[in-house]
């Protein structure tokens, strides 16, 4: 008899393609995996910006169902965080009563329903990618702007009260070591399931690129303040080509690429154009002030680029340290850039890194890890469940016949 195809809830904070930035990523290319292990997913997501993307991603998903996320005026209101509250919808309890399936919240985002009632008895999993009220401090440390710095400060405080919801998942997925050894200390049943992305080969980039290149998304605070200190710091004080590349940047960087001719600023790129701009460029640098969750633009230039430059947090606890180049400070940022320019990016060194990158952070072998986890209805855990169940059942009906034969 053919065994069915295990089924799988998954349910979005946004729409999942195109994956264009860091959570998107890790749930577009989480979907495909799990896919290509013949799980059945039904896919929820919450909209609000992009457009529905049936075509794509019904090529790996049974079922997708959208609503509409509740962006109101006033995220001060109510006691629950508003990344939580304005993805509240009844449609989505009710589609996710329709079966038994097990179910994977993507982010603290989605996790209104978590402690329901009506789920009490699913399998269900959070996939956490960040400690998110450290994320949303360190959001306010990084805003200039005083209404969005105070949003994200209480936001902070009513995503570390409300985190306690995270006892009623069965399964913590956590994106980076950091935050499982984190998460541990507080909950049963954590996991570390590294960071899904784009890539699932990795081709040679070359020996030699001519510039030096960041990347991220200019329209978060963390991104456009990290390209302004690496502006500031290291590119403005060497003689090489730079690019800081990435889509909505502020005025304020804009205004500062345009001091110096040696740093160009590449905005409305596509996904496309940034993985080329990577491949090619001979040093990706990267930096950060916070040490938080995982930065999938170093996973990005990892995989698809050649050296790599990074700060200590961008690397602190992450298992990526051991490929990229770390430097303690701009200082050693500039010498590093100095030492690796003349170098040529040897076959040798792609090919360790490779061997590396696809053991500890290959798609496949992530979601089977995760699979792996998950008890679902035909799986061998929840068959013991049924046959312990049943035997019961049969035990009882035993006692009740013997009773009445007396």
């Amino acid at each position: 008899m053919k065994q069915l195809p295990n089924k799988l809830h998954i349910v979005a904070f946004d729409i999942p393609y195109p994956s264009d930035y860091g959570g998107v990523i890790d749930i577009y290319h989480k979907i495909q995996a799990l896919s290509s292990l013949g799980i059945s997913i039904t896919l929820h997501m919450f909209q609000y910006g992009r457009e529905t993307a049936d075509k794509e991603l019904g090529k790996y998903c049974t079922q997708l169902h959208y609503y509409k996320r509740s962006v109101y005026k006033n995220p001060f209101l109510g006691s629950k965080p508003y990344i939580v509250n304005s993805r509240n919808s009844e449609l989505l309890l009710e589609n996710l009563c329709l079966d038994n399936a097990p179910i994977l919240f993507e982010g603290l985002h989605c996790t209104y329903f978590l402690n329901h009632k009506s789920l009490k008895k699913r399998f269900k999993v959070v996939r956490t990618h960040n400690i998110e009220h450290h994320y949303y401090k360190q959001l306010e440390k990084s805003e200039l702007r005083y209404f969005k710095k105070y949003f994200f400060r209480i936001e902070a405080e009513k995503l570390r009260k409300y985190e306690s919801v995270l006892k009623h998942a069965n399964l913590l997925a956590a994106i980076s070591p950091n935050d499982a050894t984190y998460l541990a200390k507080k909950y049963d049943n954590v996991v570390y399931i590294p960071a899904f992305h784009s890539t699932n080969k990795m081709e040679n980039p070359g020996i030699r690129g001519e510039y030096l290149l960041y990347h991220g998304n200019l329209s978060v605070p963390e991104n456009y303040l990290a390209a302004m200190q690496l502006i500031n710091e290291v590119f403005s004080k060497i003689d090489k080509p730079c690019i800081v590349a990435g889509n909505n940047p502020p005025k304020e960087l804009v205004k500062l690429c345009e001091q110096y001719p040696n740093i160009s600023l590449k905005s409305h790129v596509t996904t496309d154009e940034i993985h080329e701009l990577i491949k090619d460029a001979h040093i990706n640098v990267l930096f950060t002030n916070q040490n938080t969750g995982i930065k999938l633009k170093l996973l990005n230039a990892l995989f698809r680029g050649k050296f790599a430059i990074v700060n200590n947090l961008m690397v602190e606890g992450s298992g990526l340290e051991k490929v990229c180049i770390v430097a303690s400070d701009f200082k050693e940022i500039i010498s590093k850039i100095e030492e690796y320019f003349l170098l040529e990016y040897s076959k040798a060194y792609f090919d360790n890194r490779k061997t590396y990158l696809f053991e500890n952070f290959g798609n496949i072998n992530g979601a089977k890890k995760l699979a792996d986890l998950i008890e679902f209805d035909n799986s061998p855990a929840a068959t013991r469940k049924q046959d312990k169940t049943m035997l019961q059942g049969l035990s009882q009906l035993s006692s009740i016949l013997s009773y009445f034969s007396l």
